[in-house]
């Protein structure tokens, strides 16, 4: 059993907790995922690391509840345990030889990008930040990406909070000046990063995307994170949690992924409805 150290609200949907697992604090790197169950009966989903203190062995997730699993590990409180937290797993993020990063990350993928801008801050890259929300409730670490970051825009698409618009806007914005990246890394809804990959294309900018939010077994079994890459013509098979996360944002077809990623939302809006009732009768 992995106890929770900490458990604090972001917003109304989104949660952060730290949990005691030494071991996989000693080797998690930013870019990996664990794999975690709430209890002996629960599915196994995938999370991404977001924080790691190896010296307090804890390793820091942040969820957002948007079905069954996640609604009921928000119901665990500060001391109570969860069943199984596995890993790290995937490729961590390649940080060789960038010193000039673009970091754009949008809604809850803030929470993906936030420990990379970190570490590239850690080893002395230059840090440029941009993350965009729907509206300012939905805000999350904007002071955590405020110091790790050299420059941080904030975006909000109804302008109720810093600059209205989506992310691509500032990021033209610095291109157009002749800003020269040695990489953009982008981590949200998989139609931002399609337009972020589209808005960087002109310029010829490396991209990376991190595909998390398509993965969900974790091992490559389900086969629900396949992933179509285009290589110089040719398509190629890949799988988001036993390849990536990350991949060339360039040779990812988006279009086939986001198709894939509608398949189950009406049967996961049933199971966190089942979820809320069983809470609501203490089950």
């Amino acid at each position: 059993m992995y106890r929770i150290v900490s458990k604090k609200r972001l917003n109304l949907t989104v949660t952060q907790m730290e949990i005691y697992a030494p071991l996989v604090a000693a080797k998690a790197k930013p870019g990996q995922f664990i794999i975690l169950r709430v209890d002996e009966n629960g599915e196994r989903i995938p999370l991404t690391v977001a924080g790691i203190d190896a010296e307090n062995g804890t390793v820091k997730i942040i969820f957002q509840i948007v079905g069954k699993t996640t609604k009921m590990l928000d119901s665990k409180n500060e001391g109570e345990s969860i069943q199984d937290f596995a890993g790290p797993l995937g490729v961590a993020t390649h940080t060789d030889g960038i010193r000039k990063v673009c970091i754009v990350g949008g809604g809850v993928g803030c929470a993906i990008a936030m420990p990379v801008a970190q570490e590239f801050h850690r080893l002395g890259a230059e840090v440029t930040s941009i993350i965009g929300f729907r509206n300012k409730d939905l805000l999350i670490l904007e002071d955590e990406f405020k110091a790790c970051s050299d420059r941080l825009t904030v975006m909000t698409d109804d302008g109720s909070y810093a600059r209205q618009g989506n992310v691509t806007i500032p990021l033209k914005e610095y291109l157009e000046a002749g800003e020269k990246f040695d990489m953009i890394i982008t981590i949200g809804p998989l139609i931002m990063m399609k337009f972020v990959v589209a808005a960087a294309k002109p310029f010829d900018v490396p991209v990376t995307v991190s595909m998390n939010p398509i993965m969900i077994d974790g091992t490559g079994m389900c086969g629900g994170c396949r992933l179509t890459l285009n290589k110089d013509g040719k398509k190629v098979t890949k799988f988001a949690c036993v390849d990536g996360p990350d991949f060339n944002g360039y040779e990812v077809d988006f279009d086939e992924a986001m198709s894939r990623g509608r398949m189950y939302a009406e049967y996961e809006r049933h199971a966190y409805d089942k979820a809320c009732n069983l809470l609501k009768e203490g089950i």
